[in-house]
């Protein structure tokens, strides 16, 4: 198939297979980005009464979130590109009238504002076009408004995903370009501190800084659930989606080499695989 200009290709990728595997895993999902997500939320301290945007908001638990931080008497608005993931976060927000919901592409536009503050966990790594994206999250700021994002840092510090992709890669080899809808730049695009500083201040933004949060994130109750959810949402799933027929082949073979190399991480409770994110904080000019 054709590729897709500027954004479009990655909200085709959220809006149909993403959004069923999400779906699917959402309790999961959940659970292991929100150590993370509360870690920035307590940083950026939301007042009563103030307006918070939630960029890549997905199906709208920190908005609702975000939601109760600031209050009855404040707003908060989730932004998706994804118009199924919208639909599913406004059902579910209904009975918080501080809350709203809309479907846009943050490289072209952020609805509303001004906002006091703005909040992303992992809706930022995924534009075409991170400067024009951030850029337009700074323009519905105040002056002095505070802007906190959560991305994944480098593969290698996130063990459990990186090292379930060099299995698969060792199976597969490298996936097939350009036959496929893909998720966009991919959920490490914002690992490098150096490369992100870089953006968001031309983005134009007056400062931004780096923290690092690291914690054990459960991926599956059982070791086979762990091995379910690395094929269907990490680094090593969209390595099977692509490669298609031959991954469906070699089913046996990827599973065997996921389950050695996932025991380890079983615990009485659980599997828990070591993770490690940016906390990054970004202030618009005063």
């Amino acid at each position: 198939m054709t590729s897709l200009p500027g954004n479009q290709e990655a909200i085709e990728a959220w809006n149909t297979i993403l959004f069923d595997k999400f779906l699917g895993y959402r309790p999961l999902v959940t659970t292991a980005l929100g150590i993370h997500g509360t870690r920035a939320m307590d940083r950026l301290a939301p007042k009563a009464g103030s307006s918070v945007v939630d960029i890549g908001c997905g199906f709208g638990d920190t908005t609702q979130q975000l939601g109760e931080r600031v209050g009855k008497t404040g707003k908060a608005v989730g932004v998706d590109a994804a118009e199924n993931f919208i639909k599913a976060a406004r059902r579910e927000a209904e009975h918080m009238p501080q809350v709203s919901f809309e479907v846009a592409d943050v490289e072209a536009s952020v609805p509303g504002g001004p906002y006091d503050y703005a909040f992303s966990r992992m809706g930022t790594m995924f534009f075409n076009s991170p400067v024009f994206a951030l850029r337009n999250v700074r323009k519905v700021l105040v002056p002095g408004g505070v802007f906190y994002m959560v991305v994944w840092r480098k593969k290698e510090a996130n063990e459990g995903f990186y090292n379930s992709e060099l299995v698969v890669r060792e199976i597969l080899g490298d996936p097939p370009k350009g036959d496929n809808v893909t998720c966009g730049p991919g959920p490490f695009s914002m690992a490098s501190a150096d490369v992100v500083s870089d953006q968001v201040l031309a983005a134009g933004f007056a400062s931004v800084s780096f923290e690092r949060s690291d914690a054990d994130i459960l991926i599956g109750n059982t070791v086979d659930d762990a091995i379910d959810f690395s094929l269907a949402l990490g680094p090593a799933g969209e390595v099977v989606r692509l490669a298609g027929d031959e991954a469906v082949k070699r089913q046996a073979e990827i599973k065997a080499g996921l389950t050695k190399l996932i025991e380890p991480y079983k615990r009485g409770d659980g599997v828990y695989a070591p993770s490690s994110c940016w906390l990054i904080r970004a202030q618009a000019p005063r």
